[in-house]
Order: structure tokens, then sequence, then C-alpha cells
């Protein structure tokens, strides 16, 4: 990491947020280090301005169910207002299918019931946590983000992951290395049917191999069969935890279970998408 652009972009950043903080604002917040970093630099912002930072927890169907309890407490904590909207893809965003627009339809469909509520709340301005690394990544969804005038400054002043978790780092925030909780969605090939209960089983097998010890893990699903995705490094530690990791995907249902020897890639169902 460059120290001196990244002493930039945190200026640009505290100055971005700063011009929001001048007006109440809604922030997407899911308790990631993404949205986590806005909020907290934002309720610092809102507390010099006289306004509200509103933080809004989307519960979904298609993301780890505990989250949400845990955003409430976090974005309290802050001193921002929490609020809870809930939503319904499967029946409302048309991706029971997993599309390949599936990011698309959904944050178009979220954002959407997102901005309703701004407007009855008579607040201008919609805060994500989208941030420069997923500008070169597919991200369908962006293009419903633009479209609904959401407002990225993460994106806008061109913060990296690798820098968003340091500056969380520097603000003693205990999410600066929580690791990425994309939608359980992303577990499946486009085009499978898309179901809570076998989502659920996702949730579990991944929360069970957290339990291990593993930082970043998915588990992606071809039917019976799952492929077993963690960092590079912990390759040979599935091993020492074989029988046990045998033990509870079978018994979720799976029948062949395998290991992903090029170790754990975000957005792996998306090799073969050539759009940006």
């Amino acid at each position: 990491m460059d120290q001196r652009i990244y002493e930039e972009h945190k200026k640009k950043l505290l100055e971005k947020i700063e011009d929001y903080a001048k007006e109440d604002v809604i922030l997407a917040f899911s308790g990631g280090v993404d949205s986590g970093l806005i909020l907290a630099i934002a309720t610092k912002a809102a507390e010099r301005t006289g306004h509200t930072v509103y933080a809004v927890t989307i519960k979904t169907t298609l993301h780890p169910m505990g989250e949400a309890k845990e955003a409430e407490r976090m974005a309290k904590e802050m001193g921002a207002v929490h609020k809870l909207l809930e939503v319904d893809e499967f029946q409302c965003a048309g991706i029971g299918d997993n599309p390949k627009d599936r990011c698309y339809r959904c944050k178009k469909y979220i954002f959407t019931e997102l901005k309703h509520m701004a407007e009855n709340m008579g607040i201008a301005t919609i805060l994500d946590g989208t941030n420069e690394d997923d500008l070169h990544v597919y991200r369908p969804g962006i293009r419903a983000l633009k479209e609904l005038s959401v407002k990225s400054p993460l994106a806008e002043t061109g913060m990296t992951k690798e820098e968003i978790r340091e500056f969380a780092k520097e603000l003693f925030l205990p999410i600066a290395q929580k690791p990425s909780a994309p939608c359980l969605a992303t577990r499946f090939p486009y085009g499978t049917r898309l179901s809570r209960k076998e989502m659920d089983k996702v949730e579990k097998g991944e929360q069970f191999l957290r339990s291990l010890g593993f930082y970043n893990v998915r588990i992606r699903v071809y039917g019976d069969m799952v492929r077993i995705e963690v960092d590079e490094k912990d390759l040979g530690k599935i091993m020492e935890h074989r029988d046990k990791i045998l033990s509870c995907l079978m018994d979720l249902g799976y029948l062949h279970i395998t290991l992903d020897l090029a170790g754990f890639h975000s957005g792996s169902m998306d090799l073969q998408i050539t759009e940006k």
C-alpha cells in the first residue's frame, strides 16, 4: 500500500463525509468494515453539524441471519439511529433462478425500498459502502445504485479494501479485520433455483468452518457436491479437521466434499463473466 496515496484518500474521504453530514443522511449499514468505517466517520461529523445519521440495516433472505442484530448493536454504540428494513427478494426481485444480473435486480429492488423510506423521512441522501475494488470486478448492482443516485463515498474517494481496513484499524474499530459476508446466493452457480433451505445449509456449514478457526470461508454448491474455499495458507489445516468437516457437511446432506486447491477467491462464480 502506497502510504502517500492512502493519506490522500483518507483526507478526501473525511472531507466527503463531512460534506454529506451537513444534512441528515441514511447509510445502508450491514455491520461490515466498509459501511462500518463510513458510519464511524459520519456520526462524528454529524455531531459537529448537528444532524443525524440513520443506519438502516436491510434484513434480507439472502444474507446470514445473525448480521442484523450485530449491526444494530454497532450502530447504537457509534451514535447513529438504527432502523431495520425487511425485504423479500425472492418474492419481489425476480431472482429465484439466480440470473447473472441477480445483483442488479436485488440492489434495484432493495435500494428502491430504501429510497421510499428516505423520502418518507424527508432525507435526500443515501450512502452505501461500495469501495474502489468493487468497481473493477463483476458488480452489476453498482448500476442500480447509480440509477437511484445512491452515494458511495469510499468509491468516490478511491478507497480500496486494504486502505479501508487500515483506516478502521487506526480508528480502533473492532470490525477492522471482519471477513466479508456477501449474499448467500453467490454460493450457487447462475441458473440454479435458489431456496431458503439450501442457503440455510450453506450458512450452517460456513459457520462450522469458521468455528474451527478459518477466516475467509466459502462453500460453493453444485447439487449434492460442494467445493470448499479457504485462504491458501489454510489449505493444509483443512486436512487436519478432515473428519469433522466431512461429518458436518454430510450431515447437512452433501454427498461429495471437495477442496479448491486455488484457495479462497471472492467472486469465483463470476470467473467466466467478462462484463464489468
